[in-house]
């Protein structure tokens, strides 16, 4: 007879899943935002992505091991989310906000665009340039989260192998092809702004 050593999972108190909650997981909130809005560019859809993460990872609290690593648990409840909802999305036939097109339409005399500016996106903007911002966002999602999980947020391969559910190979291998990618992207920037390439 084989013996099996099953990981046994926590059965938190209410007050305990609370003490988790607060201790573990609060600590991270900023990180989770950042994380969140550079996958989504959208700050709306970026909170939206964090409250449904700090719920799931309250509703499953269960699953988590006291001590653990709180904030790469909670990057891949993150990671799952915004991938399930841009499927999802991805899916959904177009939606028009008519009201807006026909405002639009009968503001002919008035040329220029009077949108809100999105102070975030100009701050996030302001600390790595706007080329680069442009560069980091039209990677595809794939190779945007390993930069960033990588490169912004300081994860070692094997936290972002369980983040990702991927093998440490292929995030070595995904990480190389997302910084040729971003590198090919800023080339005639890094040209403009005086830089030589280092051979």
């Amino acid at each position: 007879m084989e013996a099996e050593v099953l990981e046994k999972k926590p059965t938190y108190s209410e007050t305990e899943k609370y003490g988790v909650f607060n201790s573990e997981f609060m600590p991270h909130i900023d990180s989770m935002y950042n994380f969140a809005y550079r996958l989504t560019n959208d700050e709306d859809d970026a909170n939206d992505l964090v409250q449904d993460t700090y719920l799931k990872a309250f509703r499953f609290i269960n699953s988590f091991q006291k001590g653990t690593n709180a904030k790469a648990w909670l990057f891949r409840i993150l990671k799952n989310s915004f991938i399930n909802d841009y499927r999802k999305k991805s899916k959904e036939p177009a939606k028009i906000d008519y009201q807006e097109v026909e405002t639009i339409y009968n503001s002919a005399d008035e040329p220029q665009y009077n949108g809100t500016v999105d102070l975030r996106t100009e701050m996030v903007q302001d600390l790595i340039g706007d080329e680069v911002t442009r560069a980091l966002n039209g990677l595809p999602v794939d190779f945007r989260t390993v930069i960033i999980l990588c490169d912004i947020e300081g994860f070692t391969y094997e936290e972002m192998a369980k983040i990702l559910d991927i093998p440490i190979g292929t995030v070595r291998s995904r990480l190389h092809r997302a910084r040729n990618l971003l590198k090919e992207k800023l080339r005639s920037y890094a040209t403009n702004m005086g830089y030589k390439e280092l051979r």
